[in-house]
């Protein structure tokens, strides 16, 4: 094991989840309650550059040119902390991170974020982390950074302890025109962070028991969906999915809502465009943005009408973007 000489820099991209992660067994090792899929998309992702340093008396870690404050970065650190725990060693780290997607605005910016921390962190302390093992690490800073290691369609097998949860790909380079067209009706940071949601969901709801159960068939729905070609199948399945995870935060105490008045017309909208023919579908994690599943074909006509409603640059077509790239 050498540690590089040099920044290594990773790329990874965002993924939206279609059978959602929502709640875990195990906080500190961030073991899900249930199975999930995502596609991962070309459009956002995060660029990272890691450098362990003897000279450093403790990580500095700039984002977007902004040097972090040490509450800002801890889960950074503490993630660096796990890093060298496995290779050995005690150098801190110089991280500078680009992040070409909003922060913290429900478009999995944790996932991109820490898939790609994972990547060139890994890379520089001198480990040799094969996918499956660096899927592993990544979900050590974000649940759903596991599967932004992978591109196309994903899948994050629940398991039962960290050697056993990780995720994997169903399609990584899919053959059939998909396309998911983003609505960015927000930039600002939202006010109930993904963990503590979960954790209120988890501890509070009624209805959490049943919303792992339907998860779990969702899960085997929209897995054959992919295996077909069945974008039907797969669409409804994951609009379905968004609901009832969205119902949790309705039913938590207290209460709360990741929609807010454009979530709720963006939605209706859709709707509206399946009355007229056209098949499409919304999906939303924990963020008032909506994403729109399609089929290539209907993109532009599907953007345009939302361009319409909320502006041309709130609106971005994306589609299945690639794994993890990492660079020396």
């Amino acid at each position: 094991m050498v540690i590089a000489d040099h920044p290594i820099t990773a790329k990874a991209h965002t993924n939206i989840a279609l059978v959602k992660y929502w709640g875990k067994l195990n906080d500190q090792l961030i073991i899900p309650q249930n199975d999930s899929l995502s596609i991962t998309l070309d459009k956002f992702y995060t660029q990272t550059a890691v450098q362990f340093l003897p000279e450093l008396a403790a990580d500095d870690v700039i984002f977007d040119g902004q040097v972090l404050s040490d509450d800002a970065s801890l889960r950074v650190r503490t993630f660096l902390n796990h890093v060298r725990e496995l290779a050995g060693f005690d150098y801190h780290a110089r991280v500078i991170t680009k992040n070409f997607v909003p922060t913290s605005a429900g478009l999995a910016s944790s996932a991109s974020g820490f898939a790609a921390l994972a990547g060139a962190a890994s890379r520089a302390a001198g480990l040799a982390l094969n996918q499956r093992d660096l899927s592993r690490l990544a979900r050590r800073g974000s649940g759903s950074a596991t599967r932004s290691i992978f591109g196309g369609f994903v899948a994050w097998q629940q398991g039962h302890d960290d050697a056993t949860s990780f995720a994997y790909p169903i399609d990584e380079r899919p053959a059939w025109d998909i396309a998911v067209v983003v609505l960015v009706l927000t930039v600002k940071q939202k006010k109930v962070s993904s963990r503590v949601g979960m954790r209120l969901a988890v501890e509070t709801s009624p209805f959490y028991s049943a919303w792992v159960t339907a998860s779990q068939a969702d899960f085997k729905t929209v897995k054959t969906a992919i295996q077909n070609q069945d974008f039907e199948a797969l669409g409804h399945t994951s609009e379905q999915n968004a609901m009832r995870m969205h119902a949790l935060t309705l039913s938590s105490d207290p209460n709360f809502t990741y929609f807010n008045a454009d979530s709720i017309k963006a939605m209706q909208l859709v709707k509206d465009l399946r009355l007229q023919g056209i098949v499409c579908y919304f999906t939303m994690d924990a963020g008032p943005n909506v994403k729109i599943i399609c089929q290539g074909a209907d993109a532009k006509q599907i953007a345009q009408h939302f361009q319409a409603v909320f502006g041309k640059d709130q609106v971005l077509i994306t589609r299945p973007g690639a794994g993890i790239s990492i660079s020396d």
